[in-house]
């Protein structure tokens, strides 16, 4: 029906920048609302960052100032800009979608997950 592929995710040294991407495909839909997750390695998966269909933006304490999620609707892409990155940073990044299909009802779609490692 809908689904989301992550792409951007990778090794950079701190104070560096990453872009993710978070393209959707497969059934019309109109976008909701999406998130960004990330989970480190032996942790629990916490909220990043939000963005409305209306551009309205919200960020955990822990990335504001620093990460930026934004939405290009004519590619059904949300992005995550991440700059200033230190290393507990470093997690798998996963992107999260809430959906109307076209042709009835919603759906909560999640992406593969992007590793990002903050390392010198």
């Amino acid at each position: 029906q809908v689904q989301l592929v992550e792409s951007g995710g990778g090794l950079v040294r701190p104070g560096g920048s990453l872009r993710l991407s978070c393209t959707a495909s497969g059934s019309a839909f109109n976008f909701n609302f999406a998130h960004w997750y990330r989970q480190p390695t032996g942790n629990r998966r916490d909220l990043v960052a939000t963005i409305t269909s209306g551009g309205v933006t919200n960020y955990a304490d822990s990335v504001s100032g620093r990460f930026t999620i934004s939405r290009d609707a004519a590619k059904n892409t949300v992005y995550l800009q991440m700059n200033s990155l230190k290393p507990e940073d470093t997690a798998v990044y996963y992107c999260n979608q809430d959906v109307e299909l076209s042709r009835g009802g919603g759906l909560d779609v999640w992406g593969q997950g992007t590793p990002v490692t903050v390392s010198s």
